[in-house]
């Protein structure tokens, strides 16, 4: 299976988009995300899927597949091809505009302008406009009807289309008077396009954040070559062009084109792009530097190690790209109304129609009222209410160095009861140092000595940190070397001794004291022990504070000892501590946290995958250069500890304005079609309230970016 990236034009409500997910789940396309708002369609497909016929299947449905398409292997892209005349809704609404306008001037009480009054005149003047407003929400509501997936520009066309044959009917029979209607068909042609456009207008808005990020994905870059002679020459270059292992010169001042490590130089690195942090990183020879972030000081000469979808930022924007795509449970009853949307309408407008007819005696009150029902209906407000909050929240937290895997973990938040913290590189920095040591039966330097050459094997924190502090050329060459997982290591030498550094548990009948971190041992007998520490993070204390005044519970869930957890437990106020825990045991741990109430989990990300991936929301704590890795929903950039309260209340809030908006959207709808079907409201009118219908939204969704969520 690969995953295949679209980019499709033409959707204009849930009901498109439903329309695309049914069509590809029927070819037999797995995951499909399809996000109406953006134009993104996600699906995983087999390697050789038919994709032309899948392309001509979507253009059948009345939607068209882009050119720039991404695959995971990439297409050619002609951009020109999609810039013509007529090609937008703001260009199509200026050029209806001028026509509807001098049509809408014998609306004026007390403006007589006779040559306007004739009928023909009027029919001049609404063909032009037809024409446009059919090409484009006639071809798509009669493909949509061919499909048996009616859309929402049925009800646009079937209105227009309703109100130019009566006004035609009326001059061909020669009885124009009582059948003029020709402002009706213009006017609603030309508001729907304005609403379409401040449709398209809002979304762009709630896309600001991430439009900010994929912008920063195109800029020049100055690549070194050499010429014949071996000199050095630089040349720009867009950071397109570049290939893995290119050298490239990154000068003070300039935008990271691409990610890359360091050869030469240091620099100080702004990289809020990324981790929301804009406080400058010190970065020197073999540090990666990340696309996007700016050089405020410094030159370096670098390296590139990632192009086109394996960069970070790519993998920022794919996966807010996928989570946009996701739908949270809230979403699915208002598509569930979606999909049966139209066809009610369509019935209710019926019913207008006849019941006035009966009641008023005149076809032309009941024919207008029946045009105002299908005018002033508006599924696109039902389906943008949950993507347009998804959008804004989602970019928001990108913007501030959180991300979210899937919407359903923004919505699961309000739910959260409980967080369980991992302690090491969680709560603490992760960086230990020594802090003492004790060698029992030799001196100092040999001690020193078997410690480094048994720790040297070992990928542990604190066997990192000791190694670094001790590190010795005249190493001890082993015979045998292993480590014991959750003990340490194990070695014997070429003589047959047997050497440990391990924790309490392996010597517990040589000593009592059990308060250090490493114990060393030779043939069963102790040669010392090492201490060392771990600096607790200077947010740490603050997010607990956070948390509680919030009345969700704190849990330190550790494999470190339980003197050393309770001591960091009692510093941070933490409520329940649970420590020694091998990794199956924090396993089942939080299965039973889980069963209780909904528990979100902070871990490093690495160790505590399937702890993480357990939980009903796995946050990892981890570099901004392992994205990918992560199995948790939630990813707090550059070990972000102090963005888990703006993630809690960003996922809290963003629930907040969904429901919101989906109670206006229904609001809306309920009030507005009754009160079309009773004739308060003109169809010129019902087209204007239904374009701003979904500006509404935007606007609400908006606040997401500019609300205090903490």
């Amino acid at each position: 299976m690969e995953k295949v990236q679209w980019k499709v034009e033409g959707m204009d409500c849930t009901t498109c988009a439903l329309n695309i997910h049914k069509y590809l789940e029927k070819q037999g396309m797995k995951n499909v995300k399809v996000n109406f708002a953006t134009g993104d369609v996600i699906f995983d497909a087999e390697a050789t899927f038919p994709e032309e016929k899948i392309n001509k299947g979507i253009t059948d449905l009345g939607y068209k597949v882009m050119d720039g398409h991404e695959h995971s292997h990439g297409h050619s892209h002609d951009e020109k091809s999609s810039i013509k005349f007529l090609s937008s809704h703001l260009q199509r609404f200026w050029f209806c505009l001028p026509f509807t306008a001098i049509l809408m001037l014998h609306m004026i009480p007390g403006l007589h302008i006779h040559w306007l009054m004739n009928h023909w005149v009027q029919l001049a003047l609404t063909i032009p406009v037809y024409l446009v407003g059919m090409s484009v929400f006639g071809k798509s509501a009669w493909k949509s009807i061919r499909n048996r997936m009616p859309n929402m520009n049925v009800l646009i066309a079937i209105g227009a289309t309703a109100a130019f044959i009566y006004s035609l009917y009326g001059s061909l029979s020669g009885q124009p008077a009582q059948y003029m209607f020709y402002e009706t068909a213009a006017t609603i042609i030309t508001l729907v396009f304005l609403g379409n456009y401040l449709e398209d207008a809002s979304i762009a808005s709630t896309q600001r954040e991430l439009n900010k990020l994929a912008k920063s994905q195109k800029v020049m870059a100055n690549m070194i070559a050499f010429d014949d002679e071996h000199k050095e020459q630089i040349f720009p270059v867009e950071n397109t062009a570049l290939r893995v292992g290119d050298l490239i010169l990154i000068k003070s001042g300039e935008q990271v084109p691409i990610d890359c490590k360091i050869l030469w130089g240091d620099v100080q690195v702004n990289e809020a792009i990324v981790t929301g942090e804009s406080a400058p990183v010190h970065k020197i020879a073999k540090d990666k530097l990340i696309g996007g972030s700016l050089i405020s000081d410094g030159t370096v000469k670098a390296q590139v190690t990632a192009v086109g979808n394996d960069t970070v930022l790519s993998g920022i924007l794919n996966l807010v790209k996928q989570a946009q795509g996701e739908k949270p449970p809230v979403q699915q009853m208002a598509d569930k109304i979606s999909a049966i949307f139209i066809p009610i309408v369509l019935g209710i407008a019926a019913l207008t129609f006849i019941a006035n007819w009966i009641i008023l005696q005149d076809f032309t009150q009941a024919l207008m009222r029946s045009i105002a029902v299908l005018v002033i209906a508006c599924p696109c407000a039902m389906g943008l209410a949950t993507p347009a909050a998804i959008a804004v929240g989602l970019g928001r937290a990108a913007k501030t160095g959180i991300l979210f895997r899937n919407a359903t973990s923004l919505e699961s938040f309000k739910d959260i009861k409980q967080v369980v913290f991992d302690k090491t590189g969680t709560l603490t920095t992760g960086k230990f140092i020594v802090s003492g040591f004790e060698s029992l039966a030799s001196d100092e330097t040999k001690f020193k000595n078997i410690v480094y050459s048994l720790e040297k094997y070992s990928n542990h924190p604190i066997a990192k940190a000791i190694t670094n502090e001790w590190k010795t050329k005249d190493e001890i060459r082993w015979k045998k070397i292993e480590e014991i997982k959750g003990m340490g290591m194990q070695a014997e030498d070429m003589e047959g001794n047997q050497f440990t550094a391990s924790s309490y548990k392996s010597v517990e009948g040589l000593t009592k004291d059990d308060t250090h971190n490493v114990y060393v041992t030779r043939n069963g007998a102790l040669l010392g022990w090492i201490d060392v520490k771990d600096e607790i993070r200077p947010e740490a204390k603050e997010v607990i504070t956070y948390l509680h005044s919030k009345n969700i519970e704190t849990i330190l869930l550790s494999g470190d000892r339980l003197a050393k957890c309770q001591q960091l437990a009692a510093q941070l106020g933490i409520d329940t501590v649970f420590a020694e825990q091998t990794p199956e045991q924090k396993l089942a741990k939080i299965d039973e946290l889980n069963t209780k109430v909904p528990t979100a989990m902070v871990g490093d990300g690495i160790n505590d995958a399937p702890a993480l991936a357990k939980a009903t929301i796995g946050i990892s704590m981890n570099d901004a250069s392992q994205i990918a890795m992560q199995s948790a929903q939630v990813v707090l950039m550059n070990h972000g500890l102090k963005n888990l309260p703006t993630a809690l209340g960003l996922g809290k809030h963003t629930y907040l304005t969904i429901k919101q908006n989906l109670f206006w959207a229904f609001a809306y709808n309920i009030i507005a079609i009754p009160v079309a079907a009773f004739g308060f409201l003109t169809p010129t009118f019902g087209a204007l309230v239904m374009g701003l219908s979904d500006v509404v939204l935007a606007i609400n969704s908006g606040r997401l970016f500019v609300k205090k969520v903490v």
